[in-house]
């Protein structure tokens, strides 16, 4: 690997105690929303994971963006330009102008900013995409992609991102299929490497003391059956010692194996969901609800997104509601995105497992029967 992840442990702080898809066609994008509400809530008292593991050196850097030229890489990343709303009633269009996002500094900036803007109504890979039919929405952003320039089976996926914050802030580093093999979102599965909601405002959690902000980051896998029969699961963490994501750069990652995919922070390895809590459900050619076979369907190529979506069902329903207008311009920035391949045994992913015993192993769904 390009960067030695040193072994460290770190002194723990006792707290008490996800982003919708769309597909390539009509089928697979959700045409109500879709809320998206943290898993992970109890009323137990518990401890996050704090100490940090050591990377395998095995993991090989295939893929990497580090944004260090003056304009983003065409050759890696697509823009979406659409005002759909994401299927969860989300306040942004997504455009492809430099103000929403570009790169400073070796820094790619993801900007929203509160202006009333109209632009397609439709998602980019809906059948209906139609440059003349359109909608107006009161935010503007970004959502960039690697569909089609860079699309993965199984593999380490670190990305260096500093989180925006305020009421109505969703920004989200995650993954959709390619060929969605198993049907329509979530049936083909989805990925959420990390997604946060309104950082710094009063949390809403239960258990949190009077004045806690919000600092959750959000690891989650959706699948099951198409929409509306799908379902989710995923676990929340935050950051050892009372650090909030939105006050500076941290690294989020997964590491995805035939059967198994690790969430991190930092190196701290937080949580785990294995095959025997996800499925998948699809029709086939005759029309018959069919089970997917081994780890569908996380067995099939995914890309890569990088997006800031404002309000929503998910951030407009927890901690102060709604969207705070006043606390626009705000940015997602990312430092670096970095995909390794595991040399062991790249068909698999397995055999560079770094893991870490206090990592949640999070039950997941269990399929109904056929």
């Amino acid at each position: 690997m390009q960067h030695l992840k040193l072994l460290l442990i770190v002194y723990s702080m006792t707290l008490i105690g996800c982003g919708g898809g769309s597909g390539n066609n009509t089928a697979n994008i959700p045409t109500t929303p879709a809320i998206e509400i943290p898993s992970d809530n109890t009323t137990e008292e518990r401890k996050d994971p704090v100490v940090t593991s050591l990377v395998n050196e095995q993991w090989q850097l295939i893929w990497q963006d580090e944004f260090n030229d003056n304009k983003i890489d065409l050759n890696k990343w697509s823009f979406e330009v659409n005002c759909f709303g994401g299927g969860n009633e989300e306040q942004q269009c997504y455009t492809e102008r430099e103000s929403n996002a570009f790169i400073e500094q070796g820094i790619l900036k993801i900007v929203a900013l509160k202006e009333n803007f109209t632009g397609p109504a439709a998602h980019d890979d809906d059948t209906t995409y139609n440059l003349k039919n359109t909608r107006t929405l009161p935010y503007t952003s970004a959502r960039l992609r690697t569909k089609n320039k860079g699309d993965w089976t199984f593999g380490r996926f670190e990305i260096s991102a500093k989180l925006p914050q305020g009421q109505g802030t969703w920004p989200a580093i995650w993954m959709l299929p390619t060929d969605w093999a198993y049907g329509g979102w979530a049936g083909s599965g989805e990925i959420d490497i990390m997604e946060a909601v309104n950082l710094k405002t009063p949390s809403d959690e239960n258990g949190a003391t009077s004045g806690q902000e919000e600092s959750r980051v959000h690891g989650t896998l959706h699948y099951g059956r198409a929409w509306p029969e799908n379902v989710y699961s995923g676990k929340g963490f935050h950051l050892p010692n009372g650090v909030n994501p939105a006050n500076g750069f941290h690294e989020y990652a997964i590491e995805w194996q035939a059967g198994e995919i690790r969430w991190y922070v930092d190196d701290i390895h937080f949580a785990t969901q294995r095959d025997t809590g996800w499925y998948s459900q699809y029709m086939n050619d005759d029309g018959l609800l069919m089970n997917g076979a081994g780890s569908a369907p996380f067995d099939q190529k995914f890309h890569l997104l990088l997006n800031f979506a404002v309000g929503g069902n998910w951030p407009a329903s927890v901690n102060n509601k709604s969207i705070d207008e006043s606390v626009f311009p705000q940015s997602l920035e990312i430092d670096y995105v970095r995909v390794y391949e595991c040399s062991v045994s790249p068909l698999t992913g397995a055999g560079c497992e770094t893991t870490g015993d206090d990592a949640i192993l999070v039950p997941g769904k269990q399929a109904p029967a056929l």
